[in-house]
């Protein structure tokens, strides 16, 4: 059965992936195949798919540590004017407020830690669940 629109409006879906890093292309294709049925604007796909991954990705290597034993839940919920997606790993958490400003001066050469910056700035709504092993991003579709 081939997804369409009316299918997606008021949907609630989950995928589940290994933690490896070829599972980002599971992601990828989601959002490109949900963007393109939902026929959303070019620039909040991009904002959708680089804050996704973004967020897939330290659940991988951050929360469930490169272990290809543990997976990552990606949760999406389409409503007719946004989008929101959930991440989950089997990680201990974090404490999003401890993590450095990547745009303070001591942290502007250093090659990592920008992710969460990113994802702030690019979706409409973020937060972090407790413990700290999920996270939940809105984007807005108009």
């Amino acid at each position: 059965m081939e997804l369409n629109r009316d299918m997606l409006l008021e949907c609630d879906e989950k995928l589940l992936i290994s933690s490896k890093p070829e599972s980002l292309l599971l992601v990828e294709r989601l959002v490109e195949d949900i963007c393109s049925i939902l026929e959303i604007k070019e620039e909040i796909t991009a904002n959708i798919l680089i804050s996704l991954t973004e967020a897939v990705n330290n659940a991988i290597i951050h929360g469930n540590q490169n272990n290809p034993e543990k997976t990552v839940t990606i949760q999406y919920e389409v409503k007719p004017n946004k989008i929101t997606f959930i991440v989950k790993d089997e990680g201990k958490g974090f404490d999003n407020e401890s993590v450095p400003d990547p745009t303070a001066q001591e942290n502007l050469n250093k090659s990592g830690g920008r992710g969460i910056f990113i994802m702030k700035k690019l979706s409409d709504h973020i937060e972090f669940q407790p413990p700290g092993n999920v996270v939940k991003m809105q984007f807005n579709l108009n």
